[in-house]
């Protein structure tokens, strides 16, 4: 928390911030620039061409063809590439539906975000437009009254793009090939929720970890504008709204959360209430305004505030990988192993609650968020729900529990830890996996203990 007289400390939350998920999150930006950037050279280059006027000396290592020759080249790389650029997004397409299929739909954001997909398309739809606007100026002698002309550089960048684009297409169908992998999607999920946290952690390095403060019986709510998912709170209108007015606003949805137009997003208070009228003087209407500016609301979650996001997408992959429909359990007991990452990774801070103070030190905002005991309970629920029955499974919960056991900072965490295990060897112990006793899980939860006290077991 910033001290008092110092400027509040805020996150990154503005427009462009909207606008960059925005760009980031589509498979379309990339490839418009490409196509644009062809465009421009495929005019520009043709008039650098006339202006050279090579005459019957071309320059050594460019095109040297007629105007036939000129547009064969142009059209045959045209026509290919268009059928290569269909082949290419036909892959994409399987690639999403199997993904979203078979491991979870939530992947599909990455895949998107895919720097290597969108590369590609983008080479190969600008060499296409650049052949089609190239191709355009090509003009033999019997039409037109200046003489034949043939764009020789022009045709040669357009053979050495081509070359590129070949070069494009065996790099996405090996990127494919190992995109298509479970162990490559689960460290892509790994990477990006990494990234998050420590962005998280360096914007909450000055704040306390502890809970929030409950909200006074005075407290009128603020209700939504909009619906969808909350992604992230613009921090800069919301506090000099606050800070004229003299209020402090406490928001109920975390990031990732849902918003429902009309139902309250939060909960204002005057800093000095009239007891006889305690509501009076906050500025309800003005706030939902205010808020409906600052809070940036989508149709889908995002990772860019939200620390569970990641260990949501992996235990999709763990529940997929136990449905009845795809058997994987193998995949299940890796994404465990990345959830046991993630989760040693989270206990760094016991809460991801931010508070945002003005310049005199006075807390106005606070925007609440995730709890290591609930991100512990979203990690272990479903697996220990869907996995009870398969040795492999449950084996690596209880190690997995012992790791996260390891890594605690906390008693509120070792608590959680503690918790869990609890519901897990009840839930097993009343009917142990096949190959497996009781006592089996007497051991594996004694680990776990051991750990808790700081006692990794020797082997």
């Amino acid at each position: 928390m910033t001290g008092a007289g110092a400027p509040a400390r805020r996150a990154g939350g503005s427009r462009w911030t909207a606008l960059r998920l925005a760009l980031t999150g589509t498979l379309w930006p990339l490839p418009a620039l490409a196509v644009a950037l062809a465009v421009g050279l495929g005019v520009a280059l043709p008039a650098v061409d006339e202006a050279l006027a090579y005459g019957d000396h071309p320059i050594t290592f460019v095109f040297g063809g007629g105007p036939s020759a000129a547009r064969t080249m142009l059209s045959a790389i045209a026509s290919s590439l268009i059928s290569v650029t269909t082949l290419l997004l036909s892959l994409t397409i399987v690639t999403l539906q199997l993904a979203s299929s078979q491991y979870s739909p939530r992947l599909l954001q990455t895949f998107v975000r895919d720097r290597v997909v969108q590369t590609c398309l983008g080479v190969l739809l600008g060499t296409f437009v650049y052949a089609l606007v190239v191709l355009r100026t090509v003009r033999s002698a019997d039409e037109d009254a200046g003489g034949a002309f043939v764009p020789r550089l022009s045709v040669s960048v357009a053979f050495v793009l081509t070359l590129a684009s070949v070069a494009a297409l065996v790099a996405f169908l090996n990127h494919q090939t190992r995109q298509l992998r479970a162990e490559t999607m689960m460290r892509d999920v790994h990477a990006e929720a990494s990234a998050t946290l420590h962005r998280l952690a360096d914007q909450l390095a000055d704040q306390p970890a502890g809970g929030l403060p409950a909200v006074p019986p005075h407290a009128r709510p603020v209700c939504a504008r909009r619906s969808g998912f909350l992604v992230q709170v613009r921090e800069d209108p919301l506090l000099d709204a606050l800070t004229a007015t003299r209020t402090r606003l406490r928001l109920v949805p975390r990031p990732g959360d849902p918003v429902v137009e009309g139902t309250p997003v939060a909960w204002a208070w005057a800093d000095t209430p009239d007891p006889d009228t305690p509501d009076a003087g906050v500025p309800v209407d003005e706030l939902a305004e205010v808020l409906d500016r600052g809070l940036l609301v989508a149709h889908e979650r995002q990772d860019e505030g939200d620390p569970s996001y990641g260990l949501r997408k992996l235990v999709d992959i763990v529940v997929r990988g136990l449905s009845p429909g795809i058997n994987d359990p193998t995949t299940a007991v890796h994404a465990l192993s990345h959830v046991s990452a993630l989760l040693g990774a989270l206990a760094s801070r016991s809460t991801w609650h931010r508070r945002v103070t003005d310049a005199s030190g006075a807390e106005r905002l606070t925007v609440p968020s995730w709890e290591f005991a609930a991100l512990l309970d979203l990690a272990l629920t479903q697996p220990r729900c869907y996995g009870h029955r398969d040795a492999a499974v449950v084996e690596r919960l209880f190690a997995l529990l012992a790791e996260t056991a390891w890594r605690t900072t906390a008693a509120d965490q070792r608590k959680a830890v503690d918790h869990q295990r609890q519901l897990l060897v009840e839930q097993v112990s009343a009917a142990p996996p096949v190959g497996r006793t009781r006592e089996d899980v007497a051991t594996w939860s004694a680990r776990i203990g051991a750990a808790l006290a700081g006692d990794w077991p020797r082997p």
